[in-house]
């Protein structure tokens, strides 16, 4: 569900704007979107309710990311017994002007696998950053 819709109260609020500055610390040249789903029907039909998602665009393509965009999922799940919502994993995807060219998730094994995959310096930055994100929930 776009971020700017999870943002209901001021623990997540403060939590999706800590989320936008840790990438940036990453990858300075990145924009936030925090409202990357347009709210036609059949778009809504495919949006998990329990995520957070943020697009990330960049100025043009980027060599190093191999991307123009970024789509970033964080994943929760409503524990049935405490009500609490837990984080399950982080899923982010690398877009460019052909679409998908790379897939990025920490519910397996941390691997990115993909067409055009960004360099080794990149992958780094991307694993640190869902692991800064994990500590942070």
């Amino acid at each position: 569900m776009n971020a700017s819709e999870q943002a209901k109260g001021l623990e997540i609020t403060s939590k999706i704007a800590s989320i936008v500055n840790l990438f940036k610390q990453y990858f300075p040249d990145g924009k936030a979107d925090l409202k990357p789903w347009h709210n036609d029907p059949d778009t809504i039909n495919l949006v998990d309710p329990d995520s957070i998602d943020i697009a990330f665009h960049f100025p043009g393509w980027s060599r190093k990311i191999q991307s123009r965009s970024i789509l970033l999922q964080i994943r929760f799940h409503q524990d049935s017994i405490d009500r609490q919502q837990r984080l399950i994993g982080i899923e982010t995807a690398g877009f460019n002007h052909t679409g998908e060219v790379w897939r990025f998730s920490t519910v397996d094994n941390w691997q990115l696998e993909g067409r055009a995959l960004p360099t080794e310096e990149t992958k780094e930055k991307l694993k640190q950053f869902c692991r800064d994100i994990f500590q942070l929930f």
